[in-house]
């Protein structure tokens, strides 16, 4: 059951594109990952910026005209990606621990507008124009003009890896251009701007420029939501990014069911995923804010997200007999849907995880496993299917700017499954056994999202604007539960 109400914000935008760099510094010796600091002016943040007399448009503007896709967006984690507090958090804790220039990475994603004009300069909100604020706008995605990926230090997509144009000089000043998938038709922009047509708008090559996380120096993939779609059955099969995460829920079912794209018509600016956390604190934002309205539309996408959750994965449990009596039991657990691996972006804090009992004939419990504590905590016993970062001191790590590796990393891929097995004996007299699975996901331990919270800048006040007076449990969802009876002998 996801607990809607004891939560107003946790682990949000801030873990789905991490804040994973350090501060600049020259390659290594003998490295064949090589910078171009001349191509990449940002770095550790990959935009490319071509700047002229145009700037960039706020989303209010851009919905004067496309009213639908404006509410759709603003309704959306990309919307409130920068604003969001725990990002916010995670950024004053990285500035802190490594300098300020690591805040270029991570914002060069959570707000594009904001760095490539240098009005970003760290944590915190105070001063900023809108269009710094409003995140993955309309005119952040539509001002992409060309992609860099074959021109970062590992060749693929990466922190950023775009070239941004919002428009080019003209004699009379400056025209602004937009650019989207289709061809675009006579009076198109209506003379406020041009428009223009490119190949990968509706591919996965755009998203894949923020959703791939490498380290900074290191350049280990900490997220590789891209990779593990490339090298997937949906890649092979043509269903990109787009064909699921801009579509209803019904829709992406399909698409992965029957591996077959959307129609047209279908597309929306939704952008929806599986942090249901940050649309209901934008929702709670909204409340406070007196919009009921798109309060109302956040909670839809908070529900879109949940539901989503509850269509990626299925079970399978399975008996194991040894000489004709029950020994262990198999729980099989599938990625039917997710186009990327189950859990995806930053699989060491993500926690995705199997709850398993069983009882006897009698109903006494005989086998218990990965259930949470009273305080919260995820006991040792239970099955995670995510990743242990540790740095380069070969020791555990959390925090992404300091790993540089995985120890550990066992999450289960698109159309793949992981298997778990339990031991279990039936009581003497017993002669069925019934178990019950459930797969369960929140967004981190309840430790890290405290510790993310209380690292919000000051200018960002949680009672005030968010109403949270405290920090309450992370609520979880269960993804899919499963229960079957078997016979204690064979």
């Amino acid at each position: 059951m996801v607990k809607k109400l004891k939560l107003v914000s946790l682990i949000t935008a801030a873990l789905v594109t991490a804040c994973s760099v350090a501060v600049a510094a020259t390659t290594p010796a003998g490295s064949p990952f090589k910078v171009d600091h001349e191509l990449f002016k940002l770095y550790p943040s990959l935009i490319v910026y071509e700047k002229s007399k145009a700037g960039f448009t706020e989303p209010e503007t851009c919905g004067g005209c496309h009213e639908d896709k404006f509410k759709e967006w603003n309704g959306s984690l990309h919307s409130m990606a920068f604003v969001d507090p725990v990002y916010q958090g995670e950024l004053n804790k990285a500035v802190k621990a490594v300098g300020h220039d690591i805040s270029r990475q991570c914002e060069g994603c959570h707000s594009a507008a904001g760095v490539v004009t240098g009005e970003i300069k760290g944590p915190g909100l105070a001063g900023l124009s809108a269009v710094a604020r409003a995140g993955v706008s309309c005119d952040i995605c539509h001002s992409i003009s060309a992609l860099n990926h074959d021109r970062t230090p590992t060749k693929e997509p990466e922190n950023g890896s775009f070239v941004i144009k919002p428009g080019e000089d003209a004699k009379d000043g400056s025209v602004l251009i937009k650019r989207g998938p289709a061809k675009p038709q006579d009076g198109c922009g209506d003379g406020f701007h041009e428009c223009r047509q490119t190949e990968f708008h509706d591919k996965a090559d755009l998203c894949a420029s923020c959703h791939q996380v490498f380290h900074y120096e290191k350049h280990f993939p900490i997220e590789a939501t891209y990779n593990e779609w490339k090298h997937s059955p949906y890649a092979q099969k043509g269903i990109h990014c787009q064909d699921c995460h801009m579509v209803a829920t019904e829709t992406f079912v399909k698409a992965a069911d029957t591996m077959q794209k959307p129609e047209r018509k279908d597309y929306r600016h939704y952008f929806n995923g599986a942090n249901y956390l940050l649309y209901y604190l934008g929702s709670q934002a909204a409340l406070k804010a007196g919009d009921k309205e798109q309060s109302g539309r956040l909670m839809a996408q908070y529900d879109m997200a949940v539901k989503r959750l509850q269509k990626a994965a299925e079970l399978e449990i399975e008996p194991v007999y040894r000489k004709g009596a029950l020994s262990e039991v198999r729980v099989r657990v599938k990625n039917m849907r997710a186009g990327h691996n189950l859990p995806t972006s930053l699989t060491n804090i993500r926690q995705m995880w199997l709850e398993v009992s069983a009882r006897d004939d009698k109903g006494e419990v005989i086998l218990s496993t990965g259930a949470l504590g009273a305080d919260g905590a995820l006991g040792d016993d239970a099955r995670l299917f995510n990743s242990d970062g540790m740095g380069t001191d070969m020791h555990f790590a959390v925090d992404p700017w300091v790993i540089t590796a995985f120890s550990r990393h066992e999450t289960i891929p698109p159309k793949g499954y992981r298997d778990v097995y339990y031991g279990i004996a039936a009581p003497k007299g017993s002669s069925r056994i019934t178990f019950e699975a459930r797969l369960r996901y929140r967004q981190a331990d309840q430790k890290i999202a405290e510790a993310l919270l209380k690292a919000v800048p000051k200018d960002i006040d949680l009672a005030r604007d968010y109403g949270l007076s405290g920090i309450p449990s992370l609520p979880v969802v269960d993804m899919v539960s499963l229960k079957r009876e078997v016979t204690a002998t064979k």
